[in-house]
């Protein structure tokens, strides 16, 4: 049923609004055109101080205007100014702001020092810029340049380990967007931080082209973010594009190389010899008839394995009968496989993981001139996955410019469209590759799948077959994203600013489902297909008007105030049937297919509308105070729509102050802020209402009592709760910035605590309320507290050598304080634990934690067991006690092993994160190397139930299970003793035996590159030239017995491997050149 918030923003009073602003701003800008005073034009030359090279880029600015160009690639520029006494400011990142009086001086001449400080850098925060030296809040400002060195198909993979405070999780899956949270967690759902845009708040910046960014903050506490108010909780990250410079300028960056996979026994798995020994370890019984492995002590390895165990002679090929492409389900009854078996041992890894290509090609073109700029771009992304038929294709267009209308009005936009093709969806063909037998071969005497139909396979599929069968499969996108800008100086002191942007975007995919004919369990057979098609928008209207002044040299006073509304809206539509006599995928769809058609659809929509204000006061460059307040408007909540938003901070430049004499400190500020951000994205926009819902599926208990059959009806689908409102995060925040050395060392440290109440969390439902969804309620509450550190050096060695060095750390500690009146925790996870769970999310403890029966060693003896039965309540101390069992810790000391028992047993968070960036200049010669890495982190490896116990399942073991498990002889093992059955006391409940440290450390990128001389590009005709080679995730250092100890998963269950797509080794060779 179709549901509308109860929420409107009311557009018609905005509207008359904004006319009646932007008509006085018309009336206010009209005169100015016809007193203007007679334009000078100012040239010049930017270049570096010690090199003498020119400085592409460099921002030329009117001091106390809007007014300003930018220098080209040969550093040179043009500016018109309207008085000839006008004073210019040249900055660029990494460099001191340098002011030029304009004089009588027509060409000027000017040179930039390099800043290793970076106090004067320019930093986007909300809604504004600021210089680096003024900065309250605690701001991340990420390295862009070192951080495009690393190849990724998006900017939030490049991220990893680039910013103090932000945690990146990924995987190998190409495309697969990877997880990011900054400072640890804010919240029982989504996580992830807002995305802004030149200006335009979005949720998600996959599609983005990572060579179109210039530059990246990351606003992580309330003295930074709460402008964002509601959207704020996890974060902000800003990203601004790239725009043109004065002289055109065409460009080309791009790099092709090659992803290899791991290769040998990566799982340590047996092979068909070791697994008949293994039988007969687990189960002597069955040495007198085993249909695979023949009779006898001594197990040998059949010719065939369907027909089951037989050897050469004694099959007749002439009898084979199967049709992969069959239509009739009762056809599979007469299907007659014959399947060698493959003595040697299929390594299912290297079957479905190859080497594959990786490309990428950027060219943009971008110039200008002293009233607009312009820059365009093009990337084609291409990235074949080396899971076999994975892949990411994305093309983008980017348009940014910029125009300047008079003196006093500036307008802009900035456009991107991207197109993404992905393979659309299959099974998981990794966890049946680690299951899947080794003795069963990839295809039967035919060419056709083999499998695990037979007897004592198991019943994995062949995932060969399941990653082929999903080739044509797609997953399409396209995505228009961007903003229109203008902005206008009024008055004195003032500029206002409107922008409205947003994004549209559109999906579609499509599955065909072929029929099996090779697996013990076949699942599908008949073949099936299915569409989905989605479409949406979003935009954000926002007005600022800015105040600056600066008063008797002494006091400096920014205020900005505006106003924002933002509109969501969107719809999916699916389809799916049955029934396919031909298996052409240009013949399928949806009405191709014989079979009844099931259709659905859906639709969400949610708007917020929102006033802010900010204030800041900046006395003699020693004492910094700001403020910050925010009103949010949201549709997601019935009876508490509105919430406030403050912040306040502050900072003291001791260094400023007179006394200060300290000569190896060159800087020195302490930081403080404390304020409120508030999160509404983690309930839905109809939690407000209850819902019902048609019910067409069938039961065993419908309302006729008749057994099984569908009765058309209706049914509660949501309780809803009226009364939900914002989550919020109230966050301190303590810092210090610090330059030592005459700017070789600086240090960026912060202190920060974070208590989250209202968290919404949606407890269980008495049996009485059927199988209607729990609403959210705001119930819960957590805490956060860490430590960010980010140090920096910049070392010239000699006069041909530069030295630079990135340190990042981040560490935290996430407590949950309160889960609901009625509850002091909740579960996740079973797997394939019956009535239990992996993960429990409890009062006191973190997110996520691993929780079971923490192992005491073995059962040794029967004596040991006899004791312990003897002094236990009722005579048993644990159940399925054995020889060579698990003995569990009575951790109660009751005397006997119970649910009681169970402990916390490990934590997915890390201990701390760090990244190291060190990069060399030498000559025309450059080299640098990225490590990241993670320490005191647990990891869950489901994968040992499936291989080290022989009763989970008849597929794949490890060489653990044979060779390093418990016997009569052998107690010093790590793996419990083999046998038929599971019980309790191995592998039937959850225990610390799956938990393993996860610490790494990993070369994430390493890269040499030579720059053609200026002389040899003059004479080539181009202004610059680079070749390089690179590589990713060339090594990693861990304990971890699995493929990868980086494990993504969800908001409050994560760490949990059960055959996870590990990243992948890359080689690349790159070229970059401009003319």
């Amino acid at each position: 049923m179709k549901i509308k918030p109860n929420f409107t923003i009311n557009q018609s009073s905005f509207l008359r609004g904004m006319t009646a602003v932007l008509l006085l701003l018309s009336g206010l800008l009209h005169p100015c055109g016809l007193y203007a005073q007679e334009q000078i034009t100012v040239r010049g030359t930017v270049t570096d101080s010690l090199s003498g090279e020119p400085l592409t880029g460099v921002s030329v600015t009117q001091k106390g205007t809007n007014n300003g160009a930018a220098t080209d690639a040969q550093g040179k520029f043009a500016i018109q100014l309207d008085r000839p006494d006008a004073v210019l400011l040249f900055s660029s990142i990494g460099y001191k702001v340098a002011e030029y009086p304009v004089g009588s001086t027509a060409e000027l001449q000017v040179s930039l020092e390099f800043d290793a400080l970076g106090l004067e850098q320019v930093v986007v925060v909300g809604y504004g810029t600021k210089q680096k030296k003024d900065l309250m809040g605690s701001v991340a400002v990420v390295d862009v340049a070192a951080m495009q060195k690393q190849p990724a198909s998006s900017i939030t993979n490049q991220l990893q380990g680039r910013a103090a405070g932000v945690t990146v999780i990924g995987s190998g899956r190409p495309g697969e967007e990877p997880q990011v949270r900054i400072r640890g967690f804010n919240t029982f759902g989504n996580n992830a931080p807002l995305y802004v845009v030149d200006g335009v708040p979005l949720q998600s910046i996959a599609s983005l082209n990572p060579n179109d960014v210039a530059s990246m903050q990351v606003l992580k506490d309330a003295g930074a973010a709460s402008i964002y108010g509601s959207r704020a909780a996890n974060g902000v990250i800003i990203v601004t594009t790239k725009s043109g410079g004065s002289r055109i300028s065409v460009s080309y960056d791009g790099y092709y190389g090659s992803e290899r996979p791991k290769k040998g026994n990566v799982w340590d798995l047996l092979s068909p010899t070791e697994m008949a020994e293994l039988k007969w370890m687990a189960d002597p019984s069955k040495r007198s008839a085993d249909p695979q492995y023949g009779n006898g002590a001594t197990p040998r390895l059949p010719d065939y394995i369907s027909p089951a165990g037989r050897m050469e002679g004694e099959v007749d090929h002439s009898l084979y009968n199967v049709d992969p492409r069959y239509t009739d389900p009762e056809s599979l009854n007469g299907f007659y496989r014959i399947v060698k078996a493959n003595q040697a041992g299929t390594n299912w890894y290297e079957e479905i993981f190859r080497p594959a290509p990786i490309t990428s090609h950027n060219v943009s073109v971008s110039g200008g001139g002293d009233r607009s700029t312009f820059l365009f771009s093009l990337n084609h992304f291409d990235q074949q996955g080396t899971l076999i038929n994975t892949y990411v294709k994305r093309q983008t267009l980017r348009a940014n410019s910029q125009f300047k209308i008079g003196d006093r009005v500036r307008v802009g936009e900035n456009m991107a469209v991207s197109i993404s093709n992905q393979m659309g969806g299959g099974g998981n063909a990794i966890m049946m590759a680690f299951r899947q037998q080794p003795i069963i071969p990839v295809r039967d005497i035919m060419g056709n799948y083999a499998g695990s139909f037979g007897s004592d396979l198991g019943n994995a599929l062949n995932p060969v077959a399941i990653q082929e069968r999903t080739k044509n499969n797609r997953n399409k996108g396209n995505r228009l994203l961007g903003s229109m800008h203008l902005e206008a100086d009024i008055l004195s002191n003032f500029t206002f600013r409107t922008q409205f942007g947003g994004e549209l975007y559109a999906g579609y995919s499509h599955q065909f489902g072929y029929p099996e004919y090779e697996n013990s369990a076949n699942e599908n057979t008949v073949n099936s297909y299915s569409e989905q098609s989605s479409y949406g928008y979003n935009w954000t209207w926002t007005n600022t008007l800015r105040y600056e002044a600066t008063i008797a040299d002494i006091h400096q006073l920014t205020a900005v105030a505006g106003v924002e509304s933002y509109k969501n809206e969107g719809r999916n539509l699916s389809g799916s049937t049955q029934g396919y006599f031909s298996f052409d995928p240009d013949f399928t769809t949806l009405s191709t297919g014989s079979g009844t058609q099931t259709n659905a659809s859906s639709r969400w929509a949610d708007a917020l509308f929102s006033t802010f204000a900010r204030v800041d006061y900046n006395l003699m460059q020693r004492y910094l105070v700001g403020a910050t307040i925010r009103r949010d408007g949201s549709s997601r909540f019935l009876n508490y729509q509105y919430g406030w938003f403050p912040a306040a901070s502050a900072a003291w430049r001791i260094s400023e102050e007179p006394f200060w004499d300290i000569a190896w400190m060159s800087d020195f500020k302490l930081r403080g802020s404390y304020g409120v951000m508030g999160n509404q994205m983690n309930v839905a926009p109809d939690n407000a209402f209850t819902t019902f819902t048609g019910n067409r599926y069938a039961s065993f208990y419908d309302i006729n009592g008749s057994g099984n059959g569908i009765e058309m009806g209706f049914q509660r689908g949501r309780v809803g709760n009226p009364d939900a409102k914002w989550e919020r995060n109230i966050n301190a925040n303590i810092g210090f910035d610090a330059v030592f050395f005459g700017g070789k060392l600086d240090v960026t440290a912060d202190y920060y605590r974070k208590d989250v109440v209202d968290l919404l969390y949606n407890p269980q439902l008495p049996g009485t309320a059927g199988t209607a969804t729990s609403p959210f309620v705001n119930i819960a509450q957590m805490t956060n507290q860490g430590i960010d550190l980010a140090v920096n050096t910049s070392l010239p060695i000699g006069d041909q050598v530069k030295f630079n060095g990135q340190l990042t750390f981040t560490t935290y500690r996430n407590e949950i304080v309160k889960v609901s009146d009625d509850a002091q925790y909740f579960e996740q996870d079973s797997r394939r634990f019956s009535g239990a769970y992996i993960v429990r999310n409890g009062v006191g403890t973190s997110i996520g934690q691993f929780y079971g029966y923490q192992i005491d060693g073995f059962w040794n003896t029967q004596e040991e067991i006899t004791a312990a039965n003897a002094g236990a309540p009722g005579g048993t101390y644990q159940a399925g006690m054995g020889l060579g069992r698990f003995r569990y810790a009575d951790r109660n000391n009751d005397g006997l092993v119970n649910a009681s028992d169970r402990t916390f047993l490990g934590n997915p968070s890390p201990d701390f994160s760090y990244g190291l960036n060190l990069a060399v200049e030498y000559r025309q010669f450059d080299f640098s190397m990225f490590l990241f890495g993670v320490s005191g982190n647990d990891v869950w490896n489901q994968l040992k139930w499936w291989h080290d116990f022989y009763p989970t399942f008849g597929g794949a073991k490890s060489r653990t299970a044979l060779h390093d498990s418990w016997t009569p002889t052998r107690h010093q093992a790590t793996a419990p003793i083999q046998e038929v059955n599971a019980t309790f006391s191995t592998s039937q409940v959850p225990n610390s035996y799956y938990v393993e440290n996860g610490s790494y450390l990993r070369a994430k990128n390493a890269q040499l590159g030579y720059t053609l001389p200026d002389r040899a590009c003059s004479r080539l005709g181009i202004r610059n030239l680079r070749l390089y080679v690179a590589g990713t995730n060339l090594f990693t250092i861990t304990g971890y017995s699995g493929t990868d100890p980086e494990i993504p998963g969800g908001n409050t269950s994560f760490g949990i491997d059960e055959g996870i797509y590990p990243a992948q080794r890359q080689y690349l060779l790159g070229l970059t050149f401009t003319y």
